[in-house]
Order: C-alpha cells, then sequence, then structure tokens
C-alpha cells in the first residue's frame, strides 16, 4: 500500500524539471563510474549488494537480458527480450546510463525513503532529549523560587 507522501513524492520525481535537476547530480555524483573502481571483476560485481540508486540507474534493468562486460559497461549489441521501455532508455554513456529510467526514479525515491527515515528518527530522539533537558530546567527553577535562592527583581 502506497501512501499519499509516497503519492506525492513520486509525482514530484516525474515532474520533468524536477527530475532534470535531480539527474544533474546523479551524474555529477560518479556513482555509477565508480563501480567499475569498486568492482574489479565481473563476479564481484553480480553478487554485490547495490544500493538502489545504483540498482535503478547504473544498470540497465535485468530483464533486458544485456549481458554485463564489467561493472560500468553492458554489451547493447542484444535485442531487448523484454517490451519494458527502459531497456530502451538505457547508454553506456556516463551522462545517459539509466537515469532517464522508472527504475532510476523507483531507486531515487527507495533511497529519499531510507533517508528520510534516519532523519525522522534522529529529529525525534533529539525532540526526546530536548524536553527532558527542559522540564529539568524547570524544575530546578522551580525547587530554587521556593527555597528562595532566585533573586527578586
Amino acid at each position: 500500500m502506497v501512501s499519499k507522501t509516497e503519492l506525492l513524492f513520486l509525482f514530484q520525481l516525474n515532474n520533468t524539471h524536477n527530475w532534470k535537476r535531480l539527474k544533474s547530480c546523479l551524474v555529477k555524483s560518479e556513482d555509477c563510474n565508480n563501480l567499475s573502481k569498486r568492482y574489479k571483476t565481473l563476479k564481484q560485481y553480480k553478487s554485490a549488494k547495490l544500493t538502489p540508486i545504483e540498482a535503478g540507474c547504473c544498470r540497465p534493468p535485468s530483464e533486458c537480458g544485456y549481458p554485463a562486460v564489467n561493472a560500468s559497461y553492458y554489451d547493447l549489441s542484444f535485442h531487448p527480450i523484454s517490451s519494458n521501455k527502459d531497456c530502451k532508455h538505457y547508454k553506456n554513456s556516463r551522462a545517459v546510463k539509466c537515469y532517464n529510467c522508472d527504475s532510476c526514479k523507483a531507486g531515487v525515491a527507495q533511497y529519499m525513503k531510507t533517508e528520510w527515515r534516519v532523519v525522522a528518527i534522529f529529529n525525534l530522539v533529539l525532540f526526546v532529549v530536548l524536553s527532558l533537558i527542559y522540564f529539568v530546567g524547570c524544575c530546578a527553577r522551580r525547587n530554587a523560587a521556593r527555597s528562595g535562592s532566585l533573586p527578586k527583581f
């Protein structure tokens, strides 16, 4: 079940202007191009646990059937087995890869969902800590007022 927030976020990703800005950040990040440096052999690459962005943006969908030459290059001379439109969008070019694919948008959405969950948990913990500090401060002030140790203005 997809929540309203997730639907709104996916709608924002499908906005062409928003996606162009986000895509330019993905291209500049060099995540896809660093895969071949991180995984020296094809065996290492195939057994690696890729992030949602790496899996969605850096390679064509597996249903396309393109064989991997290395971690950042696929043999596109094979005709796609699938009718998935992402198969036609993938190119080996550093600036293209699968950045225009729906699988890339889904990978970015999954990554954002995970990251925002971490931020939300951090904010909740911070709120509890600050509330406790405030509560202790209020109690200390009240106790100090009762004992008469606070200066009168």
